[in-house]
């Protein structure tokens, strides 16, 4: 995910501001260089969180999330 993409991402459920917490960004070697990789999203209005898996953050509500999990993707 890149950065500069906090500036029009929004909370799903509140639109809120989200706060990025990365956990591994792409080393500067890499085609996606300084990118996050894993980490998460956290909402600063309804503290809703957000994981963001290979550089792809998932912004589902919750239910529709649950869903997805309950069905096994």
């Amino acid at each position: 995910m890149r950065t500069d993409l906090l500036d029009i991402l929004a909370c799903p459920v509140c639109k809120g501001a989200l706060i990025l917490d990365a956990e591994t960004i792409a080393s500067e070697e890499a085609p996606d260089a300084g990118e996050v990789l894993t980490g998460t999203l956290t909402c600063s209005a309804c503290n809703e969180v957000y994981r963001i898996t290979d550089g792809i953050p998932n912004l589902l509500p919750p239910d529709l999330r649950d869903a997805e999990a309950a069905a096994g993707r």
